[in-house]
């Protein structure tokens, strides 16, 4: 039986989930949703730096970095600026995309330089 777009996009966030831990992120939060603006796919924590990531995968016939347009990340940004002012936080932080094609993870961090 296939699995669903959120099921893939669930599998897909574990991996990245994996992956930035494997390079010692802590993971902070997952799935976090500012209502009205969007979602932040991974909230985590290394080197005293915050990075609010956003996990973008598709089938292998289409780049997933296509799906990471500007409005999605203002979107991304504007949640990430709710988040920090809802936990009162004043933190260095990076806006990330992890991008995951077929077996393969790039980890694009600070793309809004």
């Amino acid at each position: 039986m296939a699995k669903s777009t959120k099921e893939k996009g669930n599998f897909n966030e574990q991996r990245a989930i994996s992956y930035i831990e494997d390079l010692g992120f802590k993971i902070i939060e997952r799935n976090f949703y500012a209502r009205k603006l969007g979602e932040i796919d991974i909230i985590a924590f290394k080197d005293g730096v915050w990075h609010f990531i956003e996990v973008k995968s598709a089938a292998a016939d289409f780049d997933p970095i296509y799906n990471f347009t500007p409005s999605k990340l203002r979107r991304v940004i504007n949640s990430t600026l709710y988040y920090l002012k809802e936990k009162n936080l004043d933190v260095e932080f990076s806006i990330d995309v992890i991008v995951i094609r077929g077996n393969k993870i790039e980890f694009l961090e600070n793309v809004t330089i």
